[in-house]
């Protein structure tokens, strides 16, 4: 029988934005994502593997350390959140099938690390590095490097040990994927066969760990959907107002052509001290301080930003980009967003 239409669906899309999110009443079960769910549980059979991690809605993609399942974003329970969310933030994440089973095979990675407690493992370390590295807001892709594999794009197994296991295990699970010839000249092949030398240890049925927890699910989210956009849009204009300011802070005089270049994430590393006193002095609170530099870092690493012009120069450009950036962050009511 055809499932019957929640009353929100006919509702005009300013109408749909005051709704709260647990009011949208979805579940995984009955959900256009359903199906592929079960199809992720028939490519972990085809691999030997009986466990099955446990999904759930939320506000977006992820699986929590220690959980051996992962969140769904809720818009894709729906084909009229889908497109609210397309017209909300310009892309849906998972729009298409084949997206979201890339996704849904890098998810059930983190969620096998978890259940196993893989990150734990001598080998697992040597190969990844340990789960327990800081976890950074962006990360600088190496393009030409064959350490990694490629997966979700954007070098995503670059940001981070247990992102760099979880797309490892995806392109594993992914079938006809071809990772033998794909990758017989790359240093990553010695992860992908150590994944296959996992798969004896993952055909057990019962993990050590089986919690079902879900972490921040819809149900009891009591946002409304603006109140949701307003945060994620926020981050969005955040990272593109320290863009913007950061380019025009490294901008090359012409009379400093003949410095010698450095990147400009290595200079604000080594003068945090400096601009954290000159931000607090200025009445920026210590907290807000600190996620201004951490994000302008991370920002110039990501956007591979280069300063040709002598410390002494730059130095008071930064500092007077980071006091503009504190009071747009004061003047938006958004400072303790996590970046």
């Amino acid at each position: 029988m055809k499932r019957r239409e929640p009353a929100w669906v006919r509702l005009s899309d300013e109408q749909l934005l005051d709704v709260r999110l647990c009011d949208l009443h979805l579940t995984v079960r009955g959900s256009p994502v359903e199906g592929e769910i079960e199809r992720l549980y028939g490519e972990l059979a085809a691999r030997g593997i009986r466990f099955r991690p446990h999904a759930w809605l939320a506000e977006e993609w992820f699986s929590p350390d220690g959980v051996p399942g992962f969140a769904v974003p809720f818009y894709l329970a729906h084909p009229r959140l889908q497109r609210l969310e397309q017209r909300m933030t310009g892309e849906a994440e998972g729009s298409n099938r084949n997206w979201r089973m890339r996704i849904l095979r890098h998810e059930c990675g983190h969620a096998i690390d978890n259940a196993w407690r893989l990150r734990r493992r001598a080998r697992w370390r040597a190969l990844f590095g340990r789960a327990s590295q800081r976890y950074p807001a962006e990360y600088r892709a190496r393009p030409a490097s064959r350490h990694h594999v490629q997966h979700l794009g954007d070098w995503y197994a670059q940001a981070h040990p247990t992102e760099d296991f979880a797309e490892t295990f995806a392109v594993w699970l992914q079938p006809r994927s071809g990772w033998r010839r794909r990758y017989a000249a790359w240093p990553a092949r010695s992860k992908l066969e150590y994944v296959q030398e996992l798969a004896s240890d993952l055909a057990r049925p019962r993990p050590p760990v089986r919690a079902r927890d879900r972490i921040e699910p819809l149900a009891d989210n009591t946002r409304t959907l603006r109140q949701h956009y307003r945060a994620k849009l926020a981050a969005r204009r955040r990272r593109a107002m320290v863009d913007a300011l950061l380019r025009r802070a490294s901008r090359v005089p012409r009379a400093q052509q003949g410095v010698r270049e450095q990147e400009l994430a290595v200079l604000l590393r080594a003068a945090k001290p400096q601009l954290r006193a000159s931000l607090e002095h200025a009445g920026v609170d210590r907290y807000t301080a600190w996620q201004l530099l951490r994000l302008a870092v991370d920002r110039s690493a990501r956007l591979a930003l280069v300063a040709r012009a002598p410390r002494r120069v730059l130095l008071p450009r930064l500092r007077a980009a980071m006091l503009r950036a504190s009071r747009q962050y004061l003047a938006s009511g958004h400072l303790r967003m996590r970046l």
